[in-house]
């Protein structure tokens, strides 16, 4: 028999608060801090569950990497009539459009960097 087991993200940055709300704000959830400030969670509805964990000699993810290969991002599903609107909210709560090949006209997926630079995307599901 396996063990219950749960799974959460862990991001790591500069500023875990400051991050923790960022991602609370987007995703309509709540920032829990517990006994240890370099560990911050924000939880929420259908499955939300993050931690920031504080790094003293963070560094940013490059984007695209130079190889070209994919890097662990986050990929937030928006309904598609909705990801104008998403897109607004992001941009506006700090997000930081990343460059795209083929961004022209309607786009699906759209990249972005969180404050700290986590490359996320905002895309419809399935």
């Amino acid at each position: 028999m396996a063990v219950p087991k749960t799974s959460v993200l862990v991001l790591d940055c500069a500023e875990p608060k400051e991050l923790a709300d960022f991602y609370a704000m987007l995703l309509n959830a709540e920032v829990r801090v517990g006994n240890d400030p370099d560990i911050v969670e924000v939880v929420g509805h259908r499955g939300v569950h993050l931690a920031i964990r504080r790094d003293h000699g963070y560094a940013p993810p490059s984007w695209p990497r130079p190889d070209d290969s994919q890097q662990a991002h986050l990929r937030i599903l928006v309904a598609r009539e909705d990801l104008d609107e998403a897109e607004r909210e992001a941009v506006g709560l700090g997000a930081r459009p990343l460059g795209a090949k083929g961004n022209d006209g309607v786009r699906d997926a759209r990249l972005y960097s969180d404050p700290a630079g986590h490359p996320f995307t905002l895309a419809p599901p399935g």
